[in-house]
C-alpha cells in the first residue's frame, strides 16, 4: 500500500468498525488533540460493550487497555496511566507468547521514559522491562512489520547512538510481508525511518521517530 492510499484508508470514519481500527485512527491519522481523545472515548465504549457481552473476548481485552493507556498519554493522567499498565500486565501473564502484549508492555515504559524524569519516577517505568519486552515481542512476531518496525522506532527514539540495532530491524520491516493495517503503517514507517539510518544519522532518524509513533502528528 502506497503512503496515499495508507491515508485514505485511515481517514475514513466508516471504515472504523473495531476498537482496533478507531484507536489506530486516532494514533496514526488524527491531528488534533480533541479529535483523538473522541476517537478513544470511542474505541474504549465499544471495547467495553464488547467485553459485557464476553468478558473472554482477548482483541476487547487488549484494545480496552490501549484505549486507557492512549487516553493517559494525552491527558497526563496518572491514573489511566497506573490502570493501564496493570491491564497490559495481566493481558500478558494470562497470554505470555502473544507477541502484541509483550509489546503493549515494552510500549508503557518506553513512552513513560520518553515523558521524562517525573513521569518516569512517578510511574515506575523501567527503561530495561521496555528493552527487554520489545525484544521478546520481536522474537514471538513471526517478522511482522509491526513488531520489527515499532522496535526500531522506539530503540532510535530511546537512543539515538543506536543507529546498527535500529536499522537492523527497520531493515527487516522494510522487506517483510504486510498482513494487517498496522503492519503497512509500520513497514511504510520503517522506510522512511531508513533514509537517515542508513546515512548513519541517529539524531535525524531519532526525530522522526518521534512524529511517526502514536500521536506524534498531534
Amino acid at each position: 500500500m502506497g503512503a496515499i492510499s495508507l491515508l485514505l484508508a485511515l481517514a475514513s470514519p466508516l471504515a472504523a468498525a473495531t476498537p482496533r481500527e478507531l484507536l489506530t485512527q486516532a494514533s496514526f491519522q488524527t491531528t488534533d488533540k480533541s479529535a483523538a481523545l473522541a476517537l478513544i472515548n470511542q474505541g474504549l465504549a465499544m471495547a467495553e460493550a464488547m467485553l459485557a457481552a464476553n468478558p473472554g473476548d482477548r482483541e476487547a481485552q487488549m484494545q480496552h487497555a490501549v484505549a486507557i493507556g492512549d487516553r493517559a498519554h494525552l491527558t497526563h493522567s496518572p491514573g489511566d496511566a497506573k490502570m493501564a499498565r496493570h491491564m497490559f500486565e495481566a493481558f500478558l501473564a494470562a497470554n505470555p507468547r502473544d507477541p502484541e502484549a509483550h509489546l503493549a508492555v515494552a510500549t508503557w515504559h518506553l513512552d513513560t521514559v520518553d515523558a521524562g524524569f517525573f513521569a518516569t519516577t512517578m510511574l515506575g517505568a523501567k527503561k530495561e522491562i521496555g528493552l527487554a519486552e520489545l525484544d521478546k515481542a520481536v522474537a514471538l512476531g513471526g517478522g511482522r512489520p509491526f513488531f520489527t518496525g515499532f522496535a526500531a522506532l522506539m530503540r532510535i527514539r530511546l537512543n539515538p547512538r543506536d543507529v546498527a540495532a535500529a536499522r537492523s530491524l527497520a531493515e527487516q520491516a522494510a522487506a517483510a510481508p504486510a498482513p494487517t493495517l498496522l503492519d503497512r503503517i509500520a513497514k511504510h514507517q520503517a522506510q522512511a525511518l531508513l533514509i537517515p539510518l542508513r546515512s548513519g544519522d541517529g539524531r535525524t532518524a531519532a526525530l522522526l521517530a518521534k512524529k511517526l509513533l502514536p500521536f506524534g502528528r498531534l
